[in-house]
């Protein structure tokens, strides 16, 4: 009885759990089987396996073949296993010693002539297996520069299946492509050919919209949702996009969530590890499952989890289905998704800020006067009403973005930069952070309702009850004015809101009715 093992980490999610291979070689007619609930592509190892083992010089068993994955409760899916499967058939095989792959990690994709591909999500698998305390890895060699993002792990990287047999002490007879393994495939090769870098976006590349300028400075000092409302070309995709630029950069520990997720979705040797808050802005035509996550057996990542710990710009907001705006309800309050498909259920990190972009109307020249637009009552509605109470009872900040009055803008009195306005935010931030310290609380936006009410006086909270007894505000809508009253006063460098914040806090979330 010969059997060899070998450890792989699988994903459900961003949620990782180890993976043992045992190959198994028996007496009886030539089959090779893989069990222990593989999906399609990771049944197809089969062919790749034994064909990859053939190119480097192994021959492979004329006998029965088993290999299986344990644990056999949890789905396993990807061609992620396929270097592992070999590596336990090798080992059962007598073609590399049987204690080498002793606490070891093994990861990446085969082509039937051996060459190792690269693989997604290898930042999660990686900070688990170091959690779980292997020491050794051997990945795919064009996954070198994320697997160097992990400290604490003596990483191997490999190019063939011929390369892994070699290092741990056997023999193989294979012929190693030039460049084979070293570029994934959608990675560039060269510089050839590439654009010049655009500038980086910034805030004084904005004219005028000081208004709007200063609401996405509330907007980023206590983490709040907005909706920009105004004719076609004020700057509000503009102003969106350079939202980031001006929001507290990221820590250490939502650096690595948001590089996580990057890596599952195959994204991350574009981005790598930064401390810039990601933005994500889906087209209005986007479906519901491209938006919260989605695919048969288990669902993969959509764009709110890409979005997490940054920006989820949502422009023409009123032109997403209904659907698929009511799909991202749920999240806005919990900070995450939850996807059951066929196989799995699925959680994903959802905390975002949202930004929405609508025009006044389907022509979007129902401003001002109104004279050029040609839409109906009708029309009107119909556009507003997928935005339903609901929605626009969660976005904290609603403002309107008039046309600019002047084409060029008055040099004695140049527009913030964002690193100016940044600074600003961070100190707002820095005062929310202290005084919310002994609940976890990292901005005014996830405050609790609670504590607001308790900590504010009661000659501003008089205000809330007015705008409560006038159904200006609903109840959720009198705690979200309350949130935006203290981010206004930490704006101002007060330590609490007077009656002025609560007004301007109620003002900022009832300014589009």
């Amino acid at each position: 009885m010969r059997i060899g093992t070998a450890l792989s980490v699988g994903l459900v999610g961003l949620k990782a759990f180890t993976i043992s291979m045992q190959a198994f070689i028996s007496p009886g007619l030539p089959y090779f089987s893989i069990i222990g609930l593989p999906d399609a592509s990771l049944s197809e190892a089969r062919e790749r396996v034994k064909s990859a083992c053939s190119s480097a010089g192994f021959h492979w068993p004329q006998t029965r073949v088993t290999v299986n994955l344990s644990p056999a409760s949890l789905p396993k899916r990807g061609a992620n296993h396929d270097l592992a499967i070999a590596a336990s058939v090798l080992c059962a095989g007598g073609a590399i010693p049987h204690d080498c792959l002793q606490e070891t990690l093994v990861l990446g994709e085969l082509k039937l002539d051996g060459t190792v591909l690269p693989v997604t999500g290898l930042l999660p698998i990686l900070l688990h297996a170091r959690t779980r305390g292997i020491r050794r890895a051997f990945i795919p060699y064009a996954n070198m520069e994320e697997a160097g993002l992990v400290p604490g792990i003596d990483v191997v990287p490999v190019r063939h299946v011929g390369e892994l047999i070699e290092h741990l002490g056997g023999r193989a007879n294979y012929r190693l492509d030039p460049g084979a393994g070293i570029v994934g495939p959608d990675v560039p090769s060269s510089d050839a050919g590439q654009p010049e870098e655009e500038p980086m976006p910034n805030m004084n590349q904005v004219m005028g919209q000081s208004q709007a300028k200063w609401a996405l400075e509330v907007a980023a000092a206590g983490g709040h949702h907005v909706i920009m409302v105004g004719p076609p070309g004020t700057g509000k995709t503009m102003l969106a996009s350079r939202l980031p630029t001006i929001m507290p950069p990221l820590g250490e520990r939502e650096q690595l969530e948001v590089a996580s997720i990057r890596s599952l979705c195959g994204t991350l040797p574009a981005y790598g590890i930064t401390d810039v808050p990601p933005y994500e802005a889906p087209h209005h035509t986007a479906s519901a499952p491209s938006l919260v996550g989605g695919g048969s057996g288990i669902a993969v990542p959509g764009a709110i989890t890409r979005a997490h710990d940054g920006v989820l710009f949502m422009d023409e907001a009123p032109e997403f289905s209904a659907k698929a705006l009511q799909t991202i309800r749920e999240p806005l309050e919990t900070g995450f998704v939850s996807i059951s498909r066929s196989k799995a259920t699925t959680h994903y990190p959802a905390r975002f800020q949202l930004v929405m972009a609508a025009n006044p109307c389907p022509c979007g020249f129902g401003w001002g006067s109104g004279e050029q637009c040609v839409c109906t009552a009708k029309d009107r509605a119909r556009y507003w009403n997928r935005l339903s109470g609901p929605i626009l009872d969660r976005i904290d900040i609603q403002i309107t973005v008039p046309p600019v009055s002047q084409y060029s803008q008055n040099e004695s009195q140049p527009a913030e930069s964002s690193e100016r306005i940044r600074r600003r935010v961070m100190d707002a931030r820095s005062a929310a952070t202290e005084r919310y310290r002994m609940h976890g609380w990292r901005c005014n936006a996830k405050a609790s309702g609670e504590w607001l009410r308790k900590n504010t006086s009661r000659k501003a909270l008089t205000l809330i009850s007015h705008a409560l007894e006038s159904e200006q505000l609903s109840l959720r809508g009198a705690d979200r004015a309350l949130r935006l009253a203290w981010t206004l006063a930490d704006v101002a460098g007060k330590t609490s809101p007077d009656d002025g914040d609560v007004a301007a806090g109620i003002a900022l979330r009832t300014r589009l009715r």
